[in-house]
């Protein structure tokens, strides 16, 4: 019973988050996923650095409290931590995926709040899994534009799987 009230909350309350929402709200989620979220993905999955330094604001910045090093930086202080593996992946020597699903997407027009959890996997050239994870993630993007940017990225904490799923 414990696990299952939960469980019922979480789904209750997205589903309620769902029914709130205005045309215009479906409009900015559809067009966010499709130029922005769906873009982080491309250029993970590709090593396309460039593609997805163009996804971050020139003042962008990166919160982590997920792991021992609690920080917040510059994004291009992390971009530049995250280029190798970029180029890794770009170059065949491993092979990353990135996910994305939300419980909470807050807007306007030019402003964007989402909160959910990102799934990241590492794997190498044969295939042999190197890395692993679940994040609670808030990011707040901006539109310039046409395009969305990020202006901030907040990873907060780990994520289990059945929180993942949860959020199907």
């Amino acid at each position: 019973m414990k696990k299952i009230l939960p469980f019922c909350l979480v789904t209750f309350l997205f589903a309620l988050q769902t029914l709130a929402q205005t045309p215009a709200d479906l409009q900015r989620i559809a067009e966010i996923d499709s130029t922005y979220w769906a873009e982080i993905s491309r250029t993970v999955k590709e090593g396309d650095f460039e593609g997805y330094k163009a996804t971050c604001h020139e003042n962008a910045v990166l919160v982590t409290t997920a792991g021992k090093n609690k920080r917040s930086e510059p994004m291009t202080v992390a971009l530049t931590r995250w280029k190798q593996g970029f180029m890794d992946t770009k170059e065949g020597k491993q092979l990353d995926n990135v996910q994305f699903r939300f419980s909470q997407r807050i807007g306007g027009e030019t402003t964007a709040h989402e909160t959910g959890i990102f799934y990241f996997s590492s794997h190498d050239s044969t295939g042999k899994l190197l890395s692993e994870s679940y994040t609670h993630l808030e990011a707040l993007l901006v539109k310039q534009g046409n395009r969305w940017v990020c202006l901030m990225e907040f990873q907060k904490a780990a994520a289990t799987k059945a929180e993942w799923d949860a959020l199907k």
